[in-house]
């Protein structure tokens, strides 16, 4: 593919900031993050350099599960602003080069979406079939999301006297996506979302959106027919968009939702099995896990892409790991057992696991921008925001953005309605925006350094990719290569100083100099075929010789 054209698949090269609106930044005073509050920010977003903002659910809500349970998916939660002030926000986004992807949560509404209240009331109602009904409680599906909430996937409901399938909270039934009518009211949706100016979805929990797609037999359907028709729909409506799935999964069976082999389904999907690699990797001092992942994962179409990410909004999920491999990683960044969630995830953030260690934080961000992908970054990350171990299970990541140091760190000026950290060694007085803005050291400052190197380097997003063999066992050595450039990433995952030598390939004359692009050290000047120099838990990326 040519260089024109490869810039026009932005996504192949993105760099995606996840944010929730409500924890962001307070415009009005009430307590809460809004829209205005944001607005405020995008230069901010634009100086740090991301190019795509992931927003978390903003429609109506009873916020019983942070916003995924929706009661109006064509609104916005008066808390957060008007759907007018959700329009400026694009406006001021799109004027800076900033596009804009939202959830979409199409598994599942509230209890108190009119959908299910009419569907509930009245069997001849015209949205009983939008939801998955039951006389008897069926036994199946096996396996239950959230354990420690939920003993069944089925709730009896007394007004419609009969049970309906929830595959998440029993306050959020599922709708019945083998119904062409729900199929067609998330066209809708789609749509509507689209023409006020977003650039595509994340989609929420994408294997359980298409479980009962293909539960018709009489219709031989397949149940990806669905993630084909929404993509179809999707690129007819604007082009540019993007479908972005959530979709945890083996690698064998996460290839099927890009679709065939010009990738029909999703443009995008999380890396869940690289994630957790990396995490086994770094708690190992062993980059073997990560080059494992990375052979097992399936090659994809062309156009399609992975989406990397150290933390996302939600417990760090390890559940494709061994047991034992599970256990080690416990153990070395949540010894205590209400540190962990479901008994499959850690519900902490790096900064917090890793209890300040700026060497491995910034290796594990290096890892993120140089292996094969788009990475995605979750709001704070890049100043080293902590959590709020006394909020209940996967809340605790989810705090208040902290701008300034004082006791609402800048998020509000009145009386804060979401948790905010106060004290300790992540507190608004040890870790914000202001301050890190002036410390050409902080964390920000690197991060926008790494982010604009990053952005320069297209290789990094389009281009073939090896794992290289290196002398040293704790070193992860890798190149991709792109329209005749090339770019050399190194990684220590050990403590102690290394010099390495890799075989780059025949391929490249030795003797030639390799600039440095990025390192945390200055080194000397590097040379091919010559041993490079990394200190304990550190990385360089380097320009191949053309």
């Amino acid at each position: 593919m040519g260089d024109k054209a490869a810039y026009d698949l932005w996504w192949k090269n993105a760099v995606i900031y996840c944010l929730d609106v409500e924890l962001f930044a307070d415009g009005n005073g009430d307590g809460c993050g809004d829209f205005p509050g944001l607005t405020g920010k995008v230069d901010y977003l634009a100086g740090l350099g991301v190019t795509c903002i992931w927003l978390m659910p903003f429609y109506p809500t009873p916020n019983k599960d942070n916003g995924y349970d929706i009661s109006d998916f064509y609104g916005v939660d008066p808390r957060l602003g008007s759907l007018g002030d959700l329009v400026e926000f694009l406006r001021a986004a799109r004027e800076r080069g900033i596009r804009v992807i939202a959830d979409l949560v199409v598994n599942h509404t509230s209890d108190q979406h009119p959908w299910f209240q009419s569907a509930r009331a009245d069997e001849r109602s015209p949205f009983r079939d939008f939801y998955v009904w039951a006389d008897e409680q069926p036994e199946g599906p096996q396996g239950v999301v959230f354990p420690d909430a939920e003993d069944s996937n089925w709730n009896y409901d007394e007004v419609a006297g009969k049970w309906f399938l929830h595959r998440f909270y029993s306050h959020m039934p599922d709708l019945n996506i083998a119904n062409p009518r729900v199929r067609e009211e998330i066209s809708k949706v789609v749509g509507y979302w689209l023409e006020l100016g977003l650039s595509g979805f994340r989609v929420d929990a994408a294997p359980f959106v298409i479980e009962l797609a293909g539960t018709e037999p009489e219709r031989g359907q397949d149940p990806h027919d669905f993630l084909r028709d929404l993509r179809a729909f999707l690129n007819r409506r604007r082009g540019d968009a993007i479908l972005l799935a959530e979709a945890n999964l083996p690698p064998e069976e996460q290839r099927r939702f890009f679709g065939d082999e010009g990738g029909d389904e999703m443009h995008m999907l999380f890396n869940f099995v690289l994630n957790q690699h990396v995490f086994l990797a770094l708690v190992r001092q062993d980059p073997a896990p990560i080059k494992q992942a990375l052979r097992e994962q399936p090659p994809v179409p062309e156009a399609n892409q992975w989406a990397n990410f150290i933390k996302n909004h939600d417990e760090l999920t390890l559940d494709k790991l061994t047991d034992a491999e599970r256990e080690e990683v416990f153990a070395a960044l949540a010894p205590d057992p209400d540190m962990r969630s479901f008994g499959r995830g850690i519900r902490r953030r790096v900064p917090t696991m890793l209890e300040g260690d700026r060497d491995r934080m910034e290796l594990l961000y290096s890892l993120l921008f140089t292996l094969p992908g788009s990475p995605v970054l979750l709001y704070g990350e890049e100043i080293g925001l902590g959590d709020d171990q006394r909020v209940e299970g996967r809340g605790a990541v989810r705090v208040a953005m902290q701008w300034s140091p004082g006791p609402n760190a800048g998020f509000t000026t009145g009386e804060p309605a979401v948790p905010v950290v106060t004290e300790g060694p992540f507190g608004p007085d040890r870790v914000n925006v202001a301050a890190q803005r002036r410390d050409p050291e902080s964390l920000l400052n690197w991060m926008e350094r790494a982010i604009r190197t990053r952005k320069e380097l297209p290789e990094l997003g389009w281009g073939a990719w090896r794992v290289l063999e290196a002398d040293q066992p704790s070193v992860l050595a890798h190149r991709c290569d792109w329209l005749g450039r090339g770019v050399l990433v190194l990684h220590n995952l050990g403590p102690d100083r290394v010099k390495v030598t890799v075989d780059l390939g025949d391929d490249v004359e030795a003797g030639r100099p390799m600039p440095d692009l990025l390192g945390n050290r200055h080194h000397d000047p590097a040379t091919t075929g010559q041993p490079l120099t990394l200190r304990g838990f550190g990385y360089r990326w380097l320009r191949l010789p053309g």
